[in-house]
């Protein structure tokens, strides 16, 4: 899976790691919240009365998920991917800027882009050279923390 590397000023990396996290699927604000009862039938046969809300209720989380669904930034869940946001002194690169690794399919990292770029101002591609640092340093610690793995489990 391939790899890409942005830079972004170190004034706006507290919003970045907000974003990074951010998951509308599980914003309750985007999509109403169900009582975990309405999931069992025969809940609605003890409490038929509920049964119009819980109708008004589920219509409305269809209709939030099919805006979801619609808007393809939406989609763009970088919780959901492998990432990791590094200051730039920890690798060696200007102390200045935080560096994002993000390693997804082409699609995805190509709508990434677009939607990092339209929520910060400081946010771009960085160098091939240090890009290539980056990816670098990422990749050797994660496979320094598989082979601790490896000893812990006797593999």
């Amino acid at each position: 899976m391939p790899a890409r590397v942005f830079e972004i000023d170190n004034t706006e990396t507290k919003s970045l790691k907000k974003f990074l996290e951010y998951d509308p699927y599980l914003d309750k604000s985007k999509i109403p919240e169900t009582p975990k009862d309405w999931d069992d039938p025969k809940f609605f046969e003890k409490h038929p009365e509920l049964k119009d809300e819980a109708g008004r209720r589920m219509a409305q989380v269809k209709e939030a998920l099919k805006k979801l669904s619609e808007d393809k930034y939406a989609n763009v869940i970088f919780a959901r991917q492998s990432y990791s946001l590094r200051e730039g002194s920890t690798l060696g690169l200007d102390g200045k800027k935080s560096y994002l690794y993000l390693k997804a399919n082409d699609d995805f990292l190509k709508l990434a882009e677009e939607k990092l770029r339209l929520n910060f101002k400081t946010v771009k591609r960085s160098p091939q050279s240090d890009e290539a640092k980056v990816i670098s340093a990422i990749e050797e610690e994660e496979s320094k923390g598989n082979a601790g793995m490896g000893t812990i489990f006797g593999g």
